[in-house]
């Protein structure tokens, strides 16, 4: 019987440049950021959604692993369901639910003090972009508001280790999946330079029960 074990890996995202992640534009005034971004209710600086993090790494994971394409997140190749999680149907026994072994929490704005102390007297920018509708010539622009760049975020991520025979195989997809994060971006407009981030003091911790990470410490200081 396995022990069951829960592994903390914490550290910091640092935006590398602007980022957006969108919140609601149900209602905008006229002259008003067209597309704001998602902010903490309580203090309403900006923040990153676990969801948006867990899933352009699980984006960017099958992507770089899967053999074919995956017509649904279910065919992703078993390294990345058994982390991720899955729901299969239509097997003799019904419908059959994977588990996911990760756990994402959200980022919130760390060193809002560090950037105070550097004049920042607000958390986002506004960024002016344009399409131009190749038929017309006709221009349309719009404000986006963004993270603004070397802002830093808490990075948590609860991995439960319930197979500790397929732990060092875990913990490399988890690696790669934060190495691809930082090779691609985070959030919208990618290709236009927003979302560039890297991740800082990344380090695992047992919270509950018992393993060795050394290794794993190891590989995350070498690779991040």
């Amino acid at each position: 019987m396995s022990q069951f074990t829960k592994i903390k890996i914490e550290g910091k995202i640092e935006l590398l440049s602007g980022l957006h992640i969108g919140g609601s534009t149900a209602f905008a005034a006229i002259g008003a950021v067209d597309s704001p971004v998602i902010k903490d209710p309580v203090n309403n600086l900006p923040m990153i959604p676990g969801s948006s993090i867990k899933g352009k790494i699980r984006f960017l994971l099958a992507q770089a692993m899967n053999q074919k394409v995956a017509e649904d997140p279910n065919q992703d190749d078993s390294k990345i369901t058994r982390l991720f999680g899955a729901s299969m149907g239509g097997g003799e026994k019904g419908d059959q639910i994977i588990r996911g072994r990760l756990l994402f929490r959200d980022s919130l704005l760390t060193n809002k003090a560090v950037l105070d102390e550097l004049g920042v007297r607000t958390y986002t920018e506004t960024k002016f972009e344009n399409t131009i509708d190749r038929r017309t010539a006709e221009a349309s622009p719009r404000q986006i508001e963004r993270a603004i760049r070397g802002s830093q975020f808490s990075f948590e991520l609860i991995y439960e280790l319930d197979n500790q025979e397929e732990a060092e195989e875990d913990f490399e997809t988890i690696l790669t999946g934060l190495q691809l994060l930082e090779l691609d971006y985070l959030g919208g407009n990618g290709s236009r330079g927003y979302g560039r981030v890297r991740f800082k003091d990344i380090t695992a911790n047992i919270v509950y029960g018992k393993y060795d990470v050394t290794q794993f410490n190891e590989r995350l200081k070498e690779l991040l």
